[in-house]
């Protein structure tokens, strides 16, 4: 089972729900509102939007606000896991407790599977390898190890990695940041930003030194500053910026005129996983959809819709990484965290210039 500080935040049981995260399906359930039901985070329903959203502790708790249980996943009743999922379970908990990498044949052996299936298996349930599961795990004490331990070492050493080496291959593209300025929540960290209008609404560009890290929209100019603010606490935050101008107005060129791409490199913040769907996205030609199962399969993952619906949702680059083009299996919108009439504005404007 999950440790009780990962779901005992909305944040963390939010991440859950994205995973569809089994081990937590006797923690917590939740229930959307727009549609009176409620679920267990790993139901395989339709990722709803975060705003829609009511954790609950229990499932009684659920039904005396008025929620009714979901058909599909039955979360009022004991929830039943098959052998292979009570397996991958199991061998989630070794990794996420062992202190260093686990080898395949030691989960095989400790969950009672040959190596093959156990792989083959646990990768249709969690959407990724043991390993990548592993590195992923051992990343994410990294970033709880990096506001706690007294150097970058320390949390690179507790965190299982054997050799700071082999953190450091790939640690900026998963934090975004160097680890030292991580460490300091962002502390140190300079990012431009300017906030113009578009077709789209007020439109949000912001950039660290290696590259656009946000394009972000909303109605209000205010609510962007304060979102760039909130996810970057502790970093410098500039504004009106003339050496920066060029850069916006490259970016709203793209906007007008995604076909034209943008020749701007990327900061993108997010795990293994996310990357892998963010760049397969980045190969869909303006004026293209593609389903969520379309993108599952494209990364290798055919039984990962949902997971990829979690990218979607976490993608904090607009268009750049063009989530928009990602909808339902039968043709429907589906979701767009910077709202439905913004994505059918998109994918109207690159079919009229296509």
């Amino acid at each position: 089972m999950k440790g009780a500080g990962e779901t005992s935040s909305d944040e963390g049981r939010w991440q859950a729900v994205v995973r569809r995260d089994l081990q937590a399906g006797r923690a917590f359930v939740y229930g959307v509102l727009t549609t009176g039901i409620y679920c267990r985070p790993g139901c395989a329903s339709r990722l709803p939007k975060r705003e829609n959203i009511r954790f609950f502790d229990t499932w009684e708790d659920a039904e005396r606000a008025g929620l009714r249980p979901c058909k599909r996943c039955t979360p009022q009743k004991a929830a039943p896991r098959s052998a292979a999922t009570e397996a991958v379970a199991k061998a989630c908990e070794l990794i996420e407790k062992s202190e260093h990498p686990l080898p395949l044949q030691e989960l095989a052996d400790a969950v009672g599977l040959s190596p093959h299936y156990f792989h083959r298996v646990f990768k249709r349930i969690v959407g990724i390898t043991p390993k990548q599961y592993g590195a992923e795990k051992r990343m994410e004490r990294v970033r709880a190890g990096l506001q706690r331990e007294e150097t970058v070492t320390e949390a690179i050493y507790s965190a299982g990695f054997e050799s700071s080496s082999r953190f450091y291959e790939t640690a900026t593209a998963s934090l975004g940041m160097k680890p030292t300025e991580y460490r300091r929540g962002g502390d140190g960290v300079m990012i431009t930003f300017a906030i113009a209008e578009s077709y789209l609404g007020w439109v949000l560009i912001a950039a660290t030194d290696q590259g656009i890290c946000r394009i972000d929209f909303d109605d209000s100019p205010d609510v962007l500053r304060s979102r760039l603010a909130a996810s970057f606490p502790q970093a410098r935050l500039l504004g009106d910026v003339p050496e920066f101008a060029a850069t916006v107005t490259q970016v709203l060129s793209f906007l007008e005129s995604p076909e034209q791409g943008l020749e701007l490199p990327l900061d993108v913040q997010g795990t293994a996983f996310q990357r892998r769907v963010w760049a397969a996205l980045q190969e869909l030609p303006a004026g293209s959809t593609a389903s969520y199962s379309d993108v599952a399969s494209r990364i290798g993952k055919p039984k990962a819709a949902r997971a990829v619906a979690g990218a979607c949702a976490s993608n904090q680059i607009a268009v750049a990484i063009p989530c928009h083009r990602v909808v339902r299996s039968d043709g429907r919108l589906g979701g767009y965290r910077w709202g439905l009439e913004r994505k059918r504005m998109l994918l109207d404007r690159e079919l009229e210039q296509g």
